[in-house]
């Protein structure tokens, strides 16, 4: 599609979807929050992780679809997240950190 566009207009299109930082640079600035207070949870690593990665967020992967703990831990995966999890239901089993 962005091909179809840059031809189209002949000029260079501003990318806003993931894993472009423009999005996660907009939610920070818009609510005030800090980059390093946020963590994107997605089931993507190519672009859920890359986009929090990129954004300077914490980022936790979600195991679904397609990738699996070995995909994730195989060393021709090069975006590795902070955090993974097998489901996103097992946030209800996690207890709440003390600071």
């Amino acid at each position: 599609m962005v091909g179809a566009i840059r031809g189209s207009a002949q000029r260079e299109p501003l990318v806003v979807g993931k894993p472009s930082t423009f999005m996660m640079d907009y939610l920070a600035n818009e609510f005030g929050i800090l980059k390093s207070q946020i963590c994107m949870v997605g089931d993507r690593l190519d672009t859920d992780i890359l986009f929090g990665q990129n954004g300077g967020c914490k980022t936790l992967f979600v195991l679904a679809g397609n990738y699996t703990k070995v995909l994730l831990q195989s060393p021709n995966n090069s975006i590795q997240p902070d955090f993974y999890m097998n489901k996103i239901s097992d946030f209800l089993s996690l207890k709440a950190a003390t600071v």
